[in-house]
């Protein structure tokens, strides 16, 4: 049995770091029902490559979950939330500070129906503060917290991490700040209300810089692929491509001079004898290394750095990273067969159990694929489910390809 079976969550949230909670949740046994505007569900519905009119960017974090499209702002569509709600054991939302209020489904309105519930609100800045009320997206929260001003190369742009760190990290913090008041409500018997916030979360991220800044006084600054702490720790220049090195340990450093260089006069030079010394001489390290690294491809110096047990690697691309043979023989690739978009590739799980079942259970759900199952399993009558399909507060967008309730993977 999945850890979580039994455990119904209402998915209230949009784009990515709600979603990529739930996700999680999902594949971990949980019956989510993502309810979506009928007009056009999750805003990242919109977002393109499209196949066959279906978001394949939006069919990532939205496997494994069941759609209820219902409008939340007519009262029978608010009705038939908070009726779905006195069942549910989670209820997650990131729309901004006060929505959910003036909708009236909010903490104090689920938990008058659902004394027990779980309510999980997700924003750019959190529920309080003097920043509250300011919509807020990853890259705000990068800007905030420093992440562009330490994310590139010296003297370049502000750049961003490559991926939504902010909206991962928030709805990684969801998660386990979740599952941790799962465990005190079952030994309470008390529900809970989680605040996260995409700057708070993102900024709980920063171990070595906060150590550095609270102290030293070190404001981060960017360093292009470089360690802050330790050197060589970076990627170098090969004769096709790069090479990355992470030799950061006196014991390591021995090794990289000895066994892969073979240049002792490396270790000799009294520039890089000490850590300290190569930290000062970054630049200098770095040209003596390249000279070294640039002579070979990056498959050569891999070989060396395997067999002297110093750690390295190519710098991939994407579609090289997601077509390597260890990354498919870990299953980080799953294929599904999605109603809509057909055969369609996904990524896998991270954690391989021994003993759980944790696997992507289905594809993304259609806008409002589940609506009517749904609500019937809540007490709706069929002749209920029909008039509130046909005045608009209930939606399924593709009732011609509804099929019998089909259960979920387990």
């Amino acid at each position: 049995m999945a850890p979580l079976s039994g455990f119904r969550v209402l998915d209230l949230t949009r784009f990515l770091s709600g979603p990529y909670c739930t996700m999680v949740l999902a594949e971990l046994g949980a019956d989510v029902v993502k309810i979506e505007n009928p007009v056009q569900g999750d805003d990242s519905r919109r977002l393109a490559p499209k196949v066959n009119g279906e978001s394949y960017p939006f069919a990532m974090p939205n496997r494994s979950k069941r759609s209820v499209a219902l409008d939340l702002k007519q009262d029978a569509g608010r009705d038939a939330f908070l009726r779905l709600a006195a069942s549910a054991d989670l209820v997650v939302e990131n729309f901004r500070p006060g929505v959910v209020a003036r909708l009236g489904i909010d903490y104090p309105a689920v938990r008058a129906v659902r004394s027990d519930v779980l309510y999980c609100s997700i924003s750019g800045f959190g529920q309080t503060g003097p920043y509250r009320d300011r919509p807020g997206f990853d890259i705000m929260a990068q800007g905030y917290n420093g992440f562009l001003r330490m994310t590139g190369h010296p003297d370049g742009r502000p750049a961003k991490v490559g991926i939504a760190i902010n909206d991962i990290a928030a709805g990684a913090t969801a998660l386990y700040s979740i599952l941790a008041a799962e465990l005190h409500r079952r030994a309470t018997g008390e529900g809970q209300y989680l605040d996260i916030s995409l700057v708070d979360a993102g900024l709980a991220w920063t171990v070595w810089e906060s150590g550095a800044f609270f102290g030293a006084g070190e404001v981060p600054e960017p360093t292009g692929t470089r360690h802050r702490r330790s050197a060589p720790y970076q990627a170098y220049r090969t004769a096709d491509g790069y090479v990355t090195i992470g030799a950061n340990t006196e014991r390591l450093w021995q090794r990289l001079v000895h066994d892969v260089f073979a240049d002792p006069s490396l270790a000799d030079d009294p520039r890089f004898r000490t850590l300290a010394d190569r930290m000062a001489n970054l630049d200098e390290l770095q040209g003596r290394i390249e000279a070294v690294t640039s002579s070979e491809p990056t498959a050569h110096w891999i070989e060396l750095l395997d067999h002297a047990g110093v750690p390295g690697g190519p710098v991939l691309t994407y579609d090289q990273a997601l077509t390597d043979e260890h990354v498919l023989a870990r299953d980080m690739v799953v294929e599904l067969d999605h109603p809509i978009i057909g055969p369609m590739r996904t990524i896998g799980p991270p954690t391989k159990f021994s003993g759980l079942p944790y696997h992507v259970r289905s594809p993304a759900p259609w806008l409002g694929q589940h609506t009517t199952d749904v609500l019937g399993e809540a007490g709706f009558g069929a002749e209920e489910i029909a008039g509130l399909l046909a005045s608009g507060v209930a939606h399924n967008e593709h009732p011609e390809r509804e099929n019998p309730k089909q259960e979920m993977g387990s």
